[in-house]
């Protein structure tokens, strides 16, 4: 498919890792809903951005069942792709920039939608969960591996009715979520080994940044 680029987002220091995410450059080949949510249930990957104008960053992005007004893996993904500085997305302008390395976003917690974050006692228990663990609605599951310096073990389990993604990788907006919720800033090794970081900001935001790379 010409015009699809994968990425893996949130990737390790040594480029392994990472979620995969699919980009549509041009979203306008794809026009309406349905051949839209078609194609992101096709692809399989949690989630599918379909862009649909490069310069002002307007772009849409879909799981494999629905379309979602906000997440942060393929907003990373994105600015990384098309190095802009503002994306828009349903939820609202997201500022976005690169430091070489990470890519970062600026986005709010109250974008977050019907997901919930859980402490575990210990990085192990986290690691020892089945996927999915029992229940239903989005879970984030974390432990602290060095509360002083900020890092954090974590897994993602949508538990969605469809059972499309079992487990995901690396989750942006569960890790602004719990940022947010402890109010500072977090080092996040998520899933098999993906990479994400976190800051507060002074005005209610919360920057979430990772690296980006084409997959193989």
């Amino acid at each position: 498919m010409n015009d699809l680029d994968v990425l893996k987002v949130f990737c390790a220091g040594d480029g392994r890792y990472g979620n995969l995410l699919g980009v549509v450059r041009d979203g306008a080949k794809y026009p309406d809903d349905a051949a839209r949510q078609a194609l992101a249930a096709e692809l399989g990957y949690s989630e599918t951005v379909f862009v649909d104008d490069p310069e002002r960053g307007v772009v849409d992005i879909r799981t494999p069942g629905t379309r979602m007004a906000f997440a942060g893996h393929p907003l990373v993904g994105v600015a990384w792709l098309l190095d802009i500085e503002e994306l828009r997305p349903p939820a609202g302008a997201v500022w976005a920039r690169d430091d070489g390395e990470f890519t970062w976003i600026t986005a709010r917690a109250e974008w977050v939608e019907d997901k919930r974050t859980e402490q575990y006692a210990s990085a192990a228990e986290v690691e020892a969960l089945p996927a999915p663990p029992p229940g239903e609605g989005w879970l984030y599951a974390w432990a602290w591996e060095d509360e002083r310096a900020g890092r954090i073990r974590a897994r993602g389990f949508p538990r969605r009715p469809d059972g499309a993604i079992v487990e995901d990788e690396a989750t942006g907006s569960a890790a602004l979520l719990l940022t947010a919720q402890l109010n500072r800033a977090l080092n996040i090794t998520q899933g098999a080994g993906s990479q994400i970081l976190t800051a507060p900001g002074p005005d209610g935001t919360i920057d979430i940044g990772g690296r980006v790379r084409f997959a193989d």
